[in-house]
């Protein structure tokens, strides 16, 4: 009798194990786009990459492309490096972009800001008109130090500055405080030197001062800028007899002062200013000292 021995199963086996594995694989897959989908980064870099971990970097679309592949050999591994490297190009050129991104739009906010400044300052340099147009001179001084104070160093609001400055000045002049008017005339002429209304008032003030040189000077710089002003031109005739005459006075009045400092130190030895006589030569124009008794 023939005894037939079953044939040994490895092939039955061998197929399910195939099967067991390739199972595993689609688990393994499954758990690597779960975790795609939850944000987590499926690049490694390192020793991370053959443990299979998770690198700190940022996921683009070429890391999802290779990152699905688990099972990359380590004969790839220069391929996977390469690759790591250029993906950490566009994150560079992303961070870079939302830089320049953020530094626009500071400068449209800067710019919005000093629009509205300037808007500002015109409005309460109206106001300022408004009171002066009533009398009101030291309520309109406060509205146009306002305006000034609202952007004292901004480029673009230099010429409403040196506008208020010569209102200040105007009302000054108005209360009858000259000084304080010249001063402001300063401040808009340091800001807008050919700015021919605070010259005017400027030139007016040290009149009333009797500043008469100073008056003088500041017609000559009107001339400069408008030599068709004839009103300047009268002033300075007008103002030149005065200059003189002040001038003379004032120098008599040095010389008052230094004779009674002469006589206190003279009258110590018994003498004066009075025993010295001033003789000047025609030909030099010097003088020369003689002592008389």
């Amino acid at each position: 009798m023939v005894v037939i021995e079953p044939v040994p199963s490895t092939v039955v086996e061998s197929k399910r194990s195939t099967s067991t594995s390739a199972a595993a694989g689609r688990e393994d897959m499954g758990s690597s786009d779960q975790a795609n989908a939850a944000g987590v980064d499926s690049k490694s870099d390192g020793k991370a990459a053959d443990d299979g971990y998770a690198s700190d970097g940022f996921e683009t679309a070429s890391e999802t492309e290779v990152g699905d592949d688990e099972t990359v050999s380590d004969d790839n591994n220069n391929l996977n490096d390469t690759v790591e490297h250029q993906e950490h190009q566009p994150v560079e050129v992303s961070v870079a972009s939302n830089s320049k991104d953020q530094s626009y739009e500071d400068r449209l906010n800067e710019d919005k800001l000093k629009q509205e400044l300037i808007v500002q300052m015109n409005e309460a340099k109206v106001e300022g008109n408004k009171l002066f147009g009533d009398g009101l001179y030291d309520e309109a001084l406060l509205k146009y130090d306002y305006a000034i104070q609202l952007a004292p160093q901004m480029p673009s609001s230099v010429e409403i500055r040196s506008i208020c400055h010569n209102n200040r000045a105007t009302c000054f002049f108005k209360l009858g405080k000259y000084e304080d008017s010249i001063k402001e005339c300063t401040k808009a002429l340091e800001l807008n030197p050919t700015y021919m209304k605070p010259l005017v008032r400027k030139a007016e003030a040290h009149e009333k001062l009797e500043n008469y040189d100073e008056s003088i000077a500041d017609l000559k710089k009107i001339l400069e800028l408008d030599p068709s002003n004839q009103q300047a031109r009268r002033s300075i005739i007008r103002l030149e007899p005065l200059a003189i005459e002040k001038r003379e006075k004032l120098k008599d009045e040095m010389l008052g002062k230094l004779k009674e400092m002469g006589n206190s130190v003279l009258g110590r030895f018994g003498m004066s200013v009075d025993n010295f006589k001033a003789v000047k030569d025609p030909n030099t124009g010097s003088y020369s000292i003689s002592f008389q008794q």
